[in-house]
């Protein structure tokens, strides 16, 4: 059965992104998060987004109501008893995932597929908290949602096939590229991306380089966007140590090993943009300045 209904867990920065994409693409739906407070920022969020696509021209004042009118938000679990498919973008924390999908498992009926955007964990450990897991994929998606043309879609070893192809088609439904990948820890970005990252630190702690030289050197040499040190910061120091350690767990392979210098940053704050400094100083949002390390 084609998905036409869709919730989502979690209305934080990829949550409320991922619930904005769903209803601008059509699909009735609601976002659940813990609170009343956390509910209205993350719908205010998307309203923002909205009205800078109507300034932009990009949609009409109109297509902005019927997006919204298409978006509900909730506090409570047993809104989502009755949708086809349910995404979750909760913390990136396995038991905090395990303990939603079995909650869920237990109120959903047997056809509602179950999706986790997880960036690191593996779906198979998550999946077998509940009792579908021939209905269970990942649905990862990268940040910021509504503008990257990405989303990976995951299988593991149990997913059914129909399942997997329905889930692929609404990925393209939603205006993005859905590429397949097993359930191997990473994915097929973050097995790749991780590892580019962590060399740049390498090569900043051996003095191959300066922060703006190495960041330099990938922009003008291979046309990167932006410098690794650059999108660390963007992600987020702590962020991308956590997936370091995951990913060192699972392989046991130096190349996925934290460098000290990221170890040291992490534990003296410096998390990049959202702390104010990390490889740069955010002093001036506008005139990053990089910093000794």
């Amino acid at each position: 059965m084609a998905i036409q209904k869709v919730g989502v867990v979690g209305c934080g920065l990829m949550g409320s992104g991922i619930a904005q994409v769903c209803a601008a693409a059509g699909f009735p739906t609601v976002v659940r998060e813990v609170s009343g407070e956390l509910v209205d920022k993350g719908l205010k969020g998307i309203e923002k987004n909205l009205s800078r696509l109507v300034e932009k021209g990009t949609i009409t004042e109109v297509t902005k109501g019927e997006i919204r009118g298409r978006l509900k938000g909730t506090t409570s679990i047993e809104d989502l008893m009755n949708f086809d498919l349910i995404i979750e973008a909760i913390v990136e924390q396995l038991p905090a995932k395990r303990e939603l999908f079995a909650a869920l498992d237990k109120i959903c009926p047997p056809s509602t597929i179950f999706a986790s955007n997880t960036s690191s964990l593996t779906i198979t450990e998550i999946a077998t908290a509940t009792k579908r897991p021939q209905r269970f994929v990942g649905l990862h998606f990268f940040n910021p949602v509504p503008v990257m043309k990405l989303v990976e879609v995951v299988r593991t070893i149990a997913t059914d096939d129909a399942v997997y192809e329905e889930v692929a088609a609404f990925g393209a439904k939603l205006g993005k590229t859905a590429v397949r990948a097993k359930d191997s820890t990473g994915f097929i970005v973050n097995r790749l991306l991780v590892t580019y990252l962590l060399d740049a630190i390498r090569a900043l702690e051996e003095g191959v380089g300066s922060i703006e030289d190495i960041d330099n050197s990938m922009k003008l040499g291979c046309g990167h966007p932006m410098g690794p040190l650059t999108l660390l910061d963007f992600v987020g120091l702590d962020t991308t140590y956590y997936i370091s350690q995951i990913m060192f767990d699972e392989f046991k392979e130096k190349r996925f090993a934290a460098p000290p210098l990221l170890k040291r940053m992490v534990l003296a704050g410096w998390n990049g943009r959202k702390s104010g400094r990390g490889f740069y100083d955010y002093a001036d949002p506008q005139k990053p300045k990089a910093m000794k390390c």
